[in-house]
């Protein structure tokens, strides 16, 4: 389960090797300006992971677009000789 806590802004200038300890125990540290949420304080390695699946979860929801495409009957397939054909063709009358 995730365990969260909530601090004042002013923890991070005052207190800020405390706050970094509550990271070892705590998934993220929600920081409050005046009463406001105003930004949320995350362990390195936790960042990591969330954008590992936050990754995860756009490359699932590309494929779910691409099969939704494959299934539809007005969908136009290639070969794909013919779209590197294409490819080369553009790259060459771009000089590259």
């Amino acid at each position: 389960m995730l365990k969260t806590q909530v601090r004042p802004s002013r923890d991070l200038r005052n207190n800020y090797a405390d706050v970094m300890k509550t990271l070892d125990d705590h998934n993220y540290v929600f920081i409050t300006n005046q009463g406001r949420g105003d930004a949320v304080l995350v362990d390195q390695d936790y960042f990591t992971e969330l954008q590992n699946l936050a990754h995860q979860q756009h490359i699932y929801n590309e494929l779910q677009k691409s099969k939704a495409l494959l299934n539809d009957p007005n969908t136009v397939l290639h070969d794909a000789e013919d779209v590197f054909d294409r490819l080369e063709q553009r790259l060459k009358a771009r000089g590259l």
